[in-house]
This record gives structure tokens, sequence and C-alpha cells, in this order.
């Protein structure tokens, strides 16, 4: 038997215009927080590293651990929503997030804000897939391409004030805010969830793919894992811990596959790759989706570690990308809608692939306003392809297996792009083989230093800054390579100038074919 369709008859048949503006209003605050809290916690690590008086590596699993979670909550969600109802674990990952909130605010030790950190990732891991099978559910296929422009403001908005918000409250003294500011937001999101989202029943005959749910959690958790720390030391591939950690990671995927393709209720349903929509958008976007966020993680350590800007003033500069993005989104989920997701995407992929180039091509004295101008770029191609490629990829997805694909659309994603950011790390580290002198790190005021060790330590900042940026050009010519894979693969989406008929198969089961449909 295929997984519940979790849709009540009645949901379907009575008429409420209202109602998939609800479901919106929900789903964009509840995943409003979650987004948010993946960015705001980066700028205050160092203040959390002094204020548990802990090391660097220490500290960063507040980050790795959360990330480990999400990674195998994430699989899980889809199971949990066909057996308990979408709407219940919905809910309830959100409330999850809160609690991890408040425990993350009053942690006494650094193990205790990890513990609580880890009860966040599995909240967001299990609410952000659901959310976006609500949405998807809640709007009819012509509305779509809208509904998920108008949530990728969200999906965009969140993370680029994150590093603003979170520099402001570190410079305030109020570092339990980063957690607590998760408060007021989720207990409005699961407010308007509670008294809108209607009842969709699970079902007791959905089973437990135990095998499936083992596989998973160690094969995305071992790559994340090993990838967290690959990312973190940047040269660190050859770390016993991170060979290791790939070795586990893909033989226990290798295992998963098998495993779930054979299964008669599997834990991802693997078998959605044979929908063309789905795979082409989910292996285009798990391509592209180093390109995407290249300049997000690759542009904020240039403007600070060569430009001098501080967290604050890159998340200014940074934050052009965002309201473009938001723009962008909202119109082409309205284009998508009429042409099909092809073109938009396409053109965004295409933008990338322009703008990585040029970004490949800074230097120390690049204009900041030139840099302002390629993040518009960027952003209006973020908008155009990253809620587009959702709604392609779940397109032909019948309602019955929503649940379980929109999990295997998002574990992909958060493996490729922590895989990626990992990659670029290295590529950047690689070609510098000298450290910014300690001295100018702390601040030294190099006019007191004798002449001769003063022409010395010039002499490193400006072979450390040449190299940063052959590195920097290194990285992001090999995001302009899998931009072009990405517009390639892209191509072959559906929408104009090919026939588009907008979520033909995707469409609400009536109350009658349910049975059919679940069989």
């Amino acid at each position: 038997m295929e997984a519940n369709a979790n849709i009540s008859p009645a949901s379907q048949s009575a008429p409420d215009p209202g109602y998939k503006w609800r479901v919106l209003a929900t789903v964009v605050t509840g995943l409003f927080m979650v987004v948010l809290d993946s960015t705001v916690i980066n700028v205050a690590l160092k203040a959390l590293q002094q204020h548990y008086s802990v090391s660097t590596s220490e500290s960063q699993w507040v980050i790795s651990l959360y990330t480990l979670a999400l990674g195998i909550a994430t699989p899980l969600s889809g199971f949990l929503g066909d057996r308990f109802g979408i709407k219940r674990i919905y809910l309830s990952g959100l409330v999850l997030f809160v609690v991890g909130s408040v425990l993350c605010g009053l942690a006494p030790s650094l193990t205790f804000l990890i513990a609580a950190r880890a009860i966040q990732g599995i909240g967001g891991g299990i609410s952000l897939p659901l959310g976006t099978a609500l949405l998807f559910r809640a709007f009819p296929p012509r509305e779509r391409g809208a509904a998920f422009g108008i949530f990728g403001i969200v999906l965009v908005f969140a993370p680029a004030i994150g590093p603003l918000l979170g520099g402001w409250l570190v410079d305030q003294n109020l570092l339990s805010w980063i957690f607590y500011l998760n408060i007021p937001i989720g207990i409005i999101g699961l407010t308007i969830g509670m008294l809108s989202l209607r009842e969709a029943p699970g079902s007791a005959k959905v089973k437990a793919d135990v095998p499936g749910i083992i596989l998973s959690a160690l094969g995305f958790g071992a790559i994340l894992f090993a990838t967290s720390i690959a990312g973190e030391q940047g040269t660190g591939w050859t770390d016993p811990r991170v060979i290791s950690g790939f070795v586990v990671g893909v033989v226990a995927l290798a295992l998963f596959t098998i495993v779930e393709l054979r299964a008669t209720e599997p834990l991802l349903d693997l078998r959605l790759y044979g929908i063309p929509s789905f795979a082409i958008a989910n292996v285009a976007v798990m391509v592209g989706i180093v390109a995407l966020f290249g300049a997000e993680f690759l542009l904020p350590l240039y403007l600070q570690i060569l430009r001098g800007q501080t967290a604050f003033q890159a998340g200014l500069i940074l934050l052009p990308l965002a309201i473009a993005s938001a723009f962008s989104s909202f119109i082409s989920g309205r284009i998508t809608d009429r042409i099909g997701p092809r073109v938009p995407i396409v053109l965004g992929f295409i933008l990338i692939a322009y703008n990585t180039y040029q970004l490949s091509q800074i230097q120390m004295d690049t204009s900041i306003n030139f840099i302002i101008f390629l993040l518009v770029l960027r952003g209006i191609a973020v908008g155009l392809i990253i809620q587009n490629s959702q709604v392609a990829a779940l397109l032909d997805v019948p309602m019955g297996r929503l649940n379980r694909a929109t999990p295997l659309v998002q574990a992909t994603r958060q493996t490729m792009q922590s895989i990626g950011v990992a990659v670029l790390a290295t590529i950047l580290t690689s070609a510098i083989t000298i450290s910014m002198p300690k001295n100018v790190q702390a601040g030294a005021d190099l006019t007191k230093v004798p002449p001769p060790v003063r022409a010395a330590i010039l002499n490193d900042i400006h072979q450390f800054q040449a190299q940063y940026i052959t590195g920097l050009e290194h990285a992001y010519l090999a995001t302009f390579a899998i931009a072009v894979v990405a517009t390639l693969l892209s191509l072959f989406l559906p929408g104009w100038p090919g026939k588009y008929e907008s979520g033909k198969k995707s469409a609400p089961v009536p109350a009658e074919k349910q049975a059919a449909e679940m069989a």
C-alpha cells in the first residue's frame, strides 16, 4: 500500500477560498523562524566561545550538531506525517523548535546548549518539508508558482537579516535573545496553524521502514558530520574522521538505496525519480546548489578578511541580494504559473553563471558598488530558481506521495549544500600557504613596529592577500562550471516553448479516487 494521502474528503469538497492563505500564513511564519535561526547564530559563535570559555572547535558543534539533527530528522518527516497526520507532526516540529530555543537561551553550559540545538534541528527537520507539502497541497495548480514565490521571499530574506540581527544582539550583550527571539515568532505560527490548518488524520496502516530509518540516519548523518569537519578545517579532507565519515556515509546510502527500492513502504520514495519532472528538477538543483550558495559563503569571508568589514557591515552589503531575490521570487512565481518553470530556472542559472564568473575576477580594490550590483543580479537569479525548482520537482507527484517527495528534495539538497561548502572551503584554502600575521589579527599598530619588522609584516600581508584572491578565483570558477552544467540540465524541464499543463498529475484528488490512489 502507498503512503496515506492525508487529505480528508471534507477538506477537498468544502469551498473555502481563504483556507489556502491561512496555510500560507502559518507556513511562512513558522518556517521564517527555522530559516532565520540557521544564520542568526553564525555571527554569535565567537561570543558563545568566550561566554562558555571553550575552543573554536568545541563551539563549532553548536552549528554542526544542529545540521546533523536537521539532516537525520528530515527523511523521517514524511513517514511521521503519513502515520500520525501532517498537521499534528508539522505543529509538533514547530513546538520542538520553540522548546529547543528556550533551552538554548537558558543553557548553563556548552554541552547543554549543543543538546538544545539538536532539539531545534529535529524540530526544523520535521517542519521544513511538511510545511512545503502543506503549501503545495493547499493551492490549486495554477496558483502554486505565486504561492511559492511569496514563500520564497521568506526563504531568502530570513537568512539575510539573520547576521544583521545576530550581530546587533551580540553588540548589545543580549546573547540569549538570539534564541529567545524565536519564541514570539513560533507562538504566532503555532497559533495560526492550530486554528487554521485542517485535520488530516494519519493511518495506522502506514508501517515504519526500520532498515530505511537506520540507514538514512547513518548515511546522511555521517556525510554531514564529515563535511562539517572538512569545511571547518578547510584542508581537513585527510582527517581520519572525514575519511571514515564519507566511507560510512556512502556505504550506508548505497545500502539505503537498495533497501528503499525493494521496500513496499519506503522511508524516502526513490521511485519518484521515475517521474521526469521530479528527477530533472531535483538533479539540476542538486548540481546547481553549490553555485547558488557559493557567493553567500565566499563573499562574506572576502569582505571581512580582505576588505576589513565587520560582520554587520558585510551583512548590510549582502542585503541587496535578499531584497532582489524577494522581488524576483514573487514575480517569477507568477510567470511559472503561466508558462512553466523552464524559462525562469534556465534564465536564473544563466545569470548565476555570468555573475559567478564576474565574482571570480574581483580584486582587493574592486568597487563595493560593483560587488553590490553583482549581488543584485545574483539575488534575481536565486529568486528565479529556488522556489520554481520546488514547484517543478513536485509538479507531477501524485498527492498520495507528496509527504515522501518533499523530505527527499530537502534531504538531498541539504547534503549537497554541505558537501559544496566544504569543497569550496578546500579550494579556497588550498591556494593559501601563508597566514595573516598574528600581530595584524590582534590589531597591532604597525607604525610602532621597527621598520625592518614592519616591512616583513607588510610583505606577508601582501602575499596572504594575493593568495586569498587566487583561492577565491579558483573557487568561483569551479562554481561557474557547475552553473553551466545546471543550466544545461534545466533545459529539459517542462514549460514554454513546449506544451505546459500546470500540475495536471498533482491536482487535488477527488474523494472517490483517494482509495484507488492509496491502494
